[in-house]
């Protein structure tokens, strides 16, 4: 079962945290996985962060958001060749 959640904009709070640089984030789980999709900014500039959750274990890739757009293309590359099997 698949389930996707936006979470849209963050709001900031009171509190410093790590994740303070969030801008947006959106939430797909997927049976026993959640992944989180985050769209972030830092003194390089900003990036899409991508966190798998299973269990305890996390796992994260971090993509430049100016390769953004070449991501998602790639991305509906392989949709589109999984869909022709």
């Amino acid at each position: 079962m698949l389930y996707y959640i936006s979470m849209g904009r963050t709001t900031p709070t009171l509190f410093t945290t790590v994740d303070d640089d969030i801008i947006c984030t959106e939430k797909i789980i997927a049976d026993r996985k959640t992944f989180f999709i985050d769209l972030k900014s830092n003194a390089r500039g900003r990036v899409v962060r991508i966190t798998e959750k299973v269990s305890s274990n996390r796992d994260r890739i971090m993509v430049p958001a100016e390769i953004l757009d070449d991501f998602i293309e790639a991305l509906q590359d392989i949709r589109r060749a999984n869909q022709e099997k």
